[in-house]
């Protein structure tokens, strides 16, 4: 990579635009970076890390990139033409900022970052664009170079006071760095990787061990005392053998446990049966006996009811002879009670009739029935004139009140009708009056909104205008107070760059080498002054100027908008003062008001003439529609009149001294029904005497034929069927009972049985429980034995599957396990502690310190050499030792022992030497430019003259070398200088004595 020019404008320290040319200076091979302090020297290796990356280095991140001292409109970019790889690029950058808006509007905008790559063509001898992708040109950069920011920023921009805080800092600050350049971050992740799988695979083993030693805990349970758990924790070695090996024990003695119980079940069965067999016989021989003495009890009860017994068979004898007079009984008892009720009914039905009809036969009571029917008969024609009657009367009274009715209406028509005309012209001179006030409110309509804009706008026009007043007033002292604040600003930052030496002399310490020039002896540091301006006195500054600027921008924004709203209103509203538009306005909006009143009753009155003229129209014709009805009602009363009267007439013949016609009726109707029921009633009565004569004839004859002297001994001597189901029970309750006890008194078994002594049941049932409760034990043992037995081959089987699943786990996790803890440093077999990270590291270093130790002698005289060592540090891990081999001693010590000067050549070879490694390590891509910031004015002349050597031998590979650098003898030994020289404007470049 060789660097040709760099454009810059508007960037740090840099008001304007500079151009440096890169190409003319490394022509020299060596050229010097030079300046007063804070005049911007880094900003330019700052300008060459932002091109090629769009960052800047990472300890000055985070700021804004551009010039405090540039022009509003001027825009900060960056602009840089390199070779890389063969290929002739120009990379521009320009970094978000606020400009002015355009066309002179008040206020800023906020522009977007961009970026451009070109390449030149040679053949076609013109630039041609490749991207604008912020991305594309930070990956195509980021490719050709093969290294990242922070690599460049060691490798090409060499910061002396990073290398020498390398040579003194202890192995884990040495790994973060070269962790940095050389990107081990994939062996760190590989010892990350291998360390989360060690500990899933541990868990997978302890999760699998878990499982086992709960199965365990179950075969324990389950085997009781024959089975001991090993004191072994999930994980540990061993755990699946002790578990197994105990298990089996524990299988062994269940079953030598099951055998004895099936044994103990045997015998207990055995017992059990002959115990069975005699409670039987006891049984047995206890049921004869009972049986035996209950029928000798039975016999003696039956024996003391025998006479009972002979009554109830003569008395069922009896009753069996009067079964055959009970039809002859029931027949006679249906015929008295009927003649009974047949003569209740005569007496009930004489009762009702007049003492005319007491004595009359059946026949007679018929004829009287039969002369009541045929005169209300004859009673039909006058009940049909009664009921038109009551119709003539009706239709009389309804004339009556219509007529009434029609002579209220006509009065009603007649009163109305009169005053219709005088209504008529009252409402036809309300319409008139609501349109003409309607067509004056269209008119004043038009007028009104165009008067009130008016009057709105002058009312606008007059607030504006004083606050035209005010805003200019505001904008002036604005104004005003942002140029004081600026020029104080402007007067603190130039009495603090004159005052920064005695800032930065603040900060040193003896022994600790200057951030300037790198001694480590500060015989007379700068003192502050009274009045002396600090960093903070400047930022409280430029903050207040900006809040200045900032007030002083919204007020002229404010301002605008102002005097543009009052354009706009004087040009709607005119020169006329707001009193006058006022006062027209009220006369237009009372004129229009005036006139929408009038015309609001133009519709009620259209309204009330349309309702008035129906009126007039119902009424006429409801005149003439009673004047008819009356006509007619005239002819129709005289035809009432004269129908009544033959109607009255006719009724008065009818109803002799009844109420009406309807009376007579229901009195004859009632005589006929009471002459019919008594006949019928007598007729009953009648034939019913006659038929209980008949059967008292035939129940005597039946008694005398059945043994019985009258019907009423018969009639005793017959039972009803409960009597009879009860005598009949008894009889057959004795002869069974009888049978039965005969029976069991003759049984050989029973008579046996009955001459033994009594039987011990209690005895022998005890002998049986014990037997069967012995057995319910033999067998209770045998289950749980078996039981037993299967669980624990159940759970022996499961924990072999288990522990078959878990041993390739395991292996794993062993493989795993020891190649975790080997790259982590931790393993036995890792003798010197060393992660694989800082493996690599330690091999990386061993390289740059080989590389530094070329230049390194030939700046020491041959007397120091660069050597890595790879001992422990205290309880720390190794691998990251630096260690300087003195030559004159022959002693290695420590790089911390260096001097000043000699720690600035020890790390300007490293990291030349790093940056040679580095290099290589990116793909071999040519490093053509090289800086160096600062550390030379801790040398001595003859060893500053043999680092210089050492630089200027660079030209031997085609390389440049810039120091940067305030240290005034190197502007008499190096020619090619370029000089950053600041001011109240900002800095500024010049460039001499190149190539």
């Amino acid at each position: 990579m060789r660097l040709h020019r760099l454009d810059i404008a508007a960037f740090g320290p840099f008001g304007g635009a500079q151009q440096v040319d890169f190409g003319e200076l490394s022509a020299a091979g060596l050229f010097l970076l030079h300046g007063p302090t804070g005049a911007g020297k880094t900003s330019i290796l700052d300008a060459v890390c932002y091109a090629l990356y769009g960052s800047v280095p990472g300890a000055r991140q985070g700021g804004s990139l551009r010039s405090d001292h540039a022009a509003p409109g001027t825009r900060t970019e960056v602009t840089l033409e390199l070779t890389v790889a063969g290929r002739r690029l120009e990379l521009t950058r320009q970094p978000p900022w606020e400009r002015p808006k355009k066309q002179g509007r008040p206020g800023t905008t906020v522009e977007k970052a961009q970026s451009w790559l070109r390449e030149y063509d040679a053949s076609a001898g013109a630039w041609k664009d490749l991207s604008r992708s912020h991305q594309e040109i930070g990956e195509e950069i980021t490719q050709l170079l093969g290294m990242s920011r922070e690599q460049f920023c060691q490798v090409v921009l060499l910061p002396q006071g990073d290398f020498a805080r390398f040579l003194r800092a202890d192995a884990e600050a040495r790994g973060k760095l070269l962790g940095r350049l050389f990107d081990t971050h994939r062996f760190a992740e590989v010892e990350k990787r291998l360390a989360d799988r060690r500990r899933a695979a541990e868990a997978e083993v302890c999760d699998g061990d878990a499982e086992l030693l709960a199965d365990a805990h179950r075969m324990q349970q389950a085997g009781g005392d024959a089975m001991e758990l090993p004191g072994l924790a999930p994980g540990e070695p061993g755990l699946a053998e002790a578990i197994m090996g105990a298990a089996a024990v524990a299988r062994s003695t269940a079953r030598e446990r099951l055998t004895i119980a099936h044994c103990a079940r045997a015998a207990a069965e055995s017992a059990q049966v002959a115990a069975d067999g005699a409670l039987a016989d006891v049984r047995e021989v206890a049921r004869l006996q009972r049986r035996f003495a209950e029928a000798r009890e039975r016999a003696g009860r039956l024996e003391e009811r025998a006479d009972t017994h002979r009554a109830d068979r003569a008395w069922m004898e009896r009753a069996r002879k009067a079964e055959a007079v009970a039809p002859a009984l029931e027949l006679r008892e249906a015929a008295e009670a009927e003649h009974r009720r047949a003569a209740d009914g005569e007496a009930r039905a004489r009762a009702l009739l007049p003492d005319t009809f007491a004595d009359a036969g059946a026949g007679g009571l018929a004829a009287a029935a039969r002369r009541a029917a045929e005169e209300l008969g004859g009673l039909e024609s006058a009940r049909r004139a009664e009921q038109r009657l009551a119709q003539l009367i009706a239709e009389r009274t309804g004339l009556d009140r219509q007529e009434r009715a029609d002579e209220d209406v006509l009065h009603d028509a007649e009163n109305w009708l009169g005053g219709w005309e005088a209504t008529r012209a009252d409402l036809q001179t309300r319409i008139e009056s609501a349109q003409e006030a309607a067509t004056r409110a269209e008119q004043l309509a038009v007028q009104r909104e165009p008067a009130q804009n008016r009057l709105s706008a002058a009312r606008q026009r007059d607030a504006l205008a004083r606050d035209t007043d005010e805003t200019q007033t505001h904008v002036l002292a604005s104004r005003e107070r942002a140029t004081e604040a600026r020029a104080h600003w402007l007067d603190l930052k130039e009495q603090r760059l004159n005052g920064i030496a005695a800032e930065l002399a603040a900060k040193l310490s003896d022994g600790e080498p200057c951030a300037v020039c790198g001694a480590t002896e500060h015989p007379a540091p700068a003192r502050k002054i009274a009045g002396h301006v600090d960093r903070e006195a400047e930022e409280r500054a430029l903050a207040a100027y900006q809040r200045a600027d900032e007030r002083r921008a919204e007020d002229e924004r404010r301002l605008g908008l102002v005097r543009e709203a009052l354009a706009a209103a004087t040009a709607e509203a005119g020169d006329a003062p707001t009193a006058q538009l006022a006062e027209q306005a009220g006369e237009l909006e009372r004129r229009y008001e005036q006139a929408r009143r009038g015309a609001s009753g133009l519709h009620s009155a259209h309204e009330e003439l349309r309702r008035v003229e129906q009126e007039r129209e119902r009424r006429t014709a409801a005149q003439q529609e009673a004047a008819l009805r009356t006509a007619s009602r005239v002819a129709r009363r005289d035809t009432l009149d004269s129908e009544r009267a033959a109607l009255e007439e006719e009724l008065a013949q009818a109803r002799g001294g009844a109420a009406s016609v309807a009376v007579r009726a229901g009195q004859l109707e009632r005589q006929v029904a009471l002459l019919t029921d008594t006949a019928e009633a007598v007729r009953a009565a009648e034939d019913t005497a006659q038929r209980l004569k008949d059967a008292d004839a035939r129940l005597a004859d039946a008694a005398y034929r059945a043994g019985f002297d009258t019907p009423r001994a018969a009639a005793d001597a017959l039972l009803d069927d409960a009597a009879h189901r009860e005598l009949q029970q008894r009889l057959d309750a004795w002869q069974s009972e009888e049978a039965a006890v005969r029976a069991a008194l003759a049984e050989p078994d029973t008579v046996a049985a009955a001459q033994q002594p009594p039987a011990d049941l209690a005895g022998a049932e005890q002998a049986a429980s014990a037997a069967a409760r012995r057995l319910r034990e033999a067998a209770s043992a045998r289950d749980a034995a078996a039981s037993r037995c299967r669980e624990l081959d159940r759970l022996s089987a499961r924990s072999a599957t288990a522990v078959r699943r878990l041993a390739p786990l395991r292996a794993a996790h062993d493989r795993v396990a020891r190649l975790a803890t080997l790259t982590a440093g931790t393993s036995a077999d890792n003798e010197r502690k060393m992660r694989l990270e800082s493996y690599v590291l330690a091999a990386r270093l061993e390289q740059v310190a080989a590389a530094a130790t070329a230049r390194l002698l030939r700046m020491s005289s041959g007397r120091y050499t660069l050597v890595h060592s790879d001992d422990r540090a205290g309880r720390g891990r190794s691998g990251l030792g630096l260690h300087v081999v003195d030559a004159w001693t022959g002693r290695e010590r420590d790089t911390a022992t260096l001097s000043g000067g000699e720690t600035f050549f020890a790390s300007l070879a490293l990291a030349l030497g790093l940056a040679d490694v580095v290099t290589d390590e990116a793909g071999g891509v040519r490093l053509d430019t090289l800086f160096i910031d600062e550390g030379f004015g801790s040398l001595d002349d003859q060893t500053l003259d043999e680092v210089l050597d050492v630089l200027d031998s660079l030209r031997e590979r085609d390389r440049s070398v810039g120091i940067v650098s305030h240290v005034p003898d190197l502007r008499r030994r190096i020619h090619a200088q370029l000089e950053v020289e600041k001011g109240r404007s900002g800095s500024v470049v010049r460039q001499r004595g190149g190539g």
